[in-house]
């Protein structure tokens, strides 16, 4: 029976612990995709998020951050 709520608890902890993350992760206008790859909205949220700037192959980086296309996304 201990071993049966010790497991239901961590399960729960695991949850919450991953829900409080994703959310955190929202309100810095970083986001997650579906496939788990790391976008921002635009520039201002790369910037409050202290990932500016993104070079690419950096987690976050996309070509529509990138204004001059030369590979580094909100200089």
């Amino acid at each position: 029976m201990k071993i049966a709520l010790l497991t239901t608890a961590a399960l729960v902890g695991l949850l919450v612990g991953n829900l409080t993350a994703m959310a955190q992760t929202e309100e810095d206008g970083q986001v997650a995709s579906d496939d788990g790859e790391v976008y921002f909205r635009n520039c201002s949220d790369a910037r409050a998020a202290g990932a500016a700037p993104i070079y690419a192959g950096e987690p976050g980086y996309s070509r529509k951050l990138d204004r001059d296309g030369d590979g580094v996304a909100c200089e």
